[in-house]
């Protein structure tokens, strides 16, 4: 029998409760063996199995515990994450992993030094809408893409009471957001050779961005433009990519978010209610078709962890590919303070 591998959540705020809990428990390669809660007990309703933990230095005690989850806020990540790494335990860290690129290398360097596992939970590679944009990318059917704009918008206008998301360094919708977008774009089309910003300030008395547009120039003249605003009620395409032998249009379609706060238990088979009406279009010379998302399935992930940690296969999500992401957060900073274009 293959190894089990036993998992501490270093915190059961949303992140552990919808995109970790579930996925580790429901997981027969995985143990949920440790959460973190500081004040409350909520995890000892579904979870009560694992061991509760009142710090991160008992969850870092632990010696049964083989791979540490840190989804805590992301000021924390690269102290958090230094630590576990200098004791010799494998990590998984949230997105956007840390607040700046110089920090995101000093994790990778120390896990090479220490031989442990390093990886970033980048779940939006799993939506179902983004795996049907890569699809449609790489058939061709759209030949040379020269236009494509990705957004990923909420309807936020109030503050949040989460003090650590509205004023420290790393806060701001670019980090957060932005950290899936440009993930997904690099996944897509690689690294641009400049990158020009735009943040805005939209919530009365925000004190960190709540909007952005970033334009990634690349050498075939591609321009991929990433969206995201607090201020977006309504919903429109997420997906806009234009070549020159068609077009594709897609809305952010992935039900797994809403189904997990429902209290829907994920499997590794489809879990998810079938989709029934089309959500995007695929317009050509020589047809036009109404289209669905692919079936996402954040299990994956955890499938494909196992995989890595255990066995030798690929990092899903290779720590040098979100050092990039983190390169671009730093880059777009560069690029709205100066008021230009930058190169990467």
């Amino acid at each position: 029998m293959k190894k089990v591998i036993n998992v501490g959540l270093a915190s059961f705020g949303m992140s552990g409760k919808l995109f970790h809990a579930p996925f580790i428990f429901n997981n027969q390669h995985f143990k949920l063996t440790a959460i973190v809660e500081r004040h409350k007990s909520d995890s000892r309703e579904k979870y009560s199995e694992s061991k509760l933990y009142r710090s991160y230095d008992e969850l870092l005690n632990d010696d049964e515990v083989d791979l540490i989850v840190v989804n805590t806020p992301v000021q924390t990540h690269f102290d958090y994450a230094k630590k576990a790494l200098s004791l010799g335990k494998n990590v998984l860290v949230e997105k956007p992993f840390t607040v700046n690129a110089s920090q995101a290398e000093e994790l990778y360097q120390l896990s090479k030094i220490n031989n442990c596992f390093l990886s970033v939970y980048q779940n939006r590679r799993y939506d179902g809408d983004f795996l049907k944009v890569k699809e449609i990318v790489a058939s061709g059917v759209l030949g040379d893409l020269k236009e494509v704009e990705m957004r990923f918008d909420r309807f936020r206008t109030e503050i949040s009471v989460k003090m650590h998301k509205e004023t420290s360094e790393g806060s701001g919708t670019l980090h957060d957001l932005g950290a899936h977008l440009i993930d997904q774009a690099l996944q897509l089309f690689g690294l641009p050779k400049m990158i020009f910003a735009d943040l805005g300030f939209f919530r009365e008395k925000t004190q960190t961005n709540d909007y952005f547009e970033l334009i990634l120039f690349y050498e075939n003249e591609l321009r991929v433009r990433l969206k995201s605003s607090t201020m977006a009620k309504e919903k429109q395409w997420e997906y806009i990519l234009h070549g020159d032998k068609g077009s594709f249009l897609q809305q952010r379609f992935d039900a797994q978010e809403n189904e997990l706060a429902e209290g829907v238990e994920p499997t590794q088979e489809k879990w998810l209610p079938k989709i029934v009406n089309p959500n995007g279009i695929l317009h050509t010379a020589e047809f036009r078709e109404e289209t669905t998302a692919q079936n996402g399935n954040y299990m994956n992930f955890y499938n494909d962890l196992y995989e890595s940690i255990i066995c030798g296969k690929p990092n899903p999500v290779p720590v040098e590919q979100v050092i990039d992401v983190m390169r671009i957060i730093d880059k777009s900073l560069e690029s709205f303070k100066i008021g230009s274009k930058v190169y990467f």
